[in-house]
């Protein structure tokens, strides 16, 4: 199966565009890491710098190697910014074990 995962809100607290600032939130990495174990393909999606322009990229590679967040691809600069995404295929972290 292939996955999008979202990156701020998600497996980090969210910053308000201080993504330097982030913090890991393990429990939710550990619940990402499991499904990538598990043989699906992990791709995290972030909106990060959509509407600053400013590239993360960097920040957030070194961000996920950091936190151990497994993963086969990121994405950068191609995720909407939005502020309500409809979509019969979406869960919430929090409904995932």
């Amino acid at each position: 199966m292939l996955i999008f995962v979202d990156i701020d809100g998600t497996i980090c607290n969210i910053t308000n565009g201080q993504y330097k600032d982030s913090k890991p939130i393990k429990e939710n990495i550990e619940k990402i890491n499991k499904l990538y174990d598990e043989g699906n393909t992990i791709v995290y999606w972030t909106a990060r710098g959509a509407v600053s322009g400013t590239d993360w990229t960097e920040t957030t590679k070194n961000q996920l190697e950091q936190w151990g967040a497994k993963h086969h691809d990121l994405r950068m600069n191609t995720k909407p910014h939005y502020d309500l995404l409809i979509c019969d295929k979406t869960k919430r972290i929090e409904e995932i074990e």
